[in-house]
């Protein structure tokens, strides 16, 4: 069964070596390439893949909020992650976000090819360099007062919200907000209050603090 792949990376030189090596195997085949979150999505709604491969840092639209909307619009795509980040707050938001594998970028060709086949058969696949963590309680044990407290934080935000604030972040302002989101200033200028008033931030820097602590971005 042939697997139809989009490939979702902000570096050309890493899908294009993507590409190359999944291209060589029969039974894959990529049919799209995206460099950002946004283009993921669109992607997906064009092409309707069998599974994404994901990275987890993305400029406009990171993988977990972008792995979010991807699997309510294709319920029936599966999602990789492909990281370099082994740390908690990646791993464990982006399966909470609904990916069904994380493999770090460290990875050998075959063990990637290899993960790929099992999650588009339903499975789940975890590299073996952080699947200690998780046993030892990143995802399995009862998180700590911190993390639930960041988890609430993270919730309190629409997805609107997170995508406003991951632009903000960025560097990006009012007017080029807008224009992305094909929106008024006056809606970009809103939801900012309001995720100012939600999370306790009072300038851009702590914005910016609080979407690099929750992994929106990481700069």
């Amino acid at each position: 069964m042939e697997i139809n792949i989009i490939l979702a990376d902000d570096h050309h030189v890493i899908r294009e070596g993507l590409r190359l090596l999944l291209e060589s195997e029969k039974d894959l085949l990529v049919l799209a390439e995206a460099d950002s979150g946004r283009a993921a999505l669109s992607a997906v709604k064009k092409f309707r893949p069998d599974l994404v491969v994901m990275d987890v840092s993305m400029p406009e639209l990171n993988g977990m909020d972008a792995t979010r909307r991807i699997l309510s619009e294709a319920p029936g795509t599966k999602v990789l992650a492909l990281s370099m980040y082994s740390d908690k707050r990646f791993v464990e938001g982006m399966f909470q976000a609904g990916v069904s594998g994380y493999i770090l970028k460290n990875c050998i060709a075959r063990e990637l090819i290899s993960a790929i086949r099992l999650v588009a058969k339903g499975q789940v696949y975890i590299s073996p360099e952080i699947a200690g963590t998780i046993v030892d309680g990143y995802l399995l044990r009862s998180v700590s007062e911190n993390d639930t407290s960041r988890r609430i934080n993270r919730k309190m935000l629409t997805d609107r919200e997170r995508e406003i604030l991951q632009l903000i972040s960025e560097g990006q302002n009012t007017k080029e907000i807008a224009e992305k989101l094909h929106v008024s200033t006056k809606t970009v200028d809103a939801h900012r209050r309001n995720i100012m008033e939600k999370i306790g931030a009072n300038s851009i820097a702590e914005l910016t603090k609080f979407a690099i602590r929750e992994g929106i971005t990481t700069l």
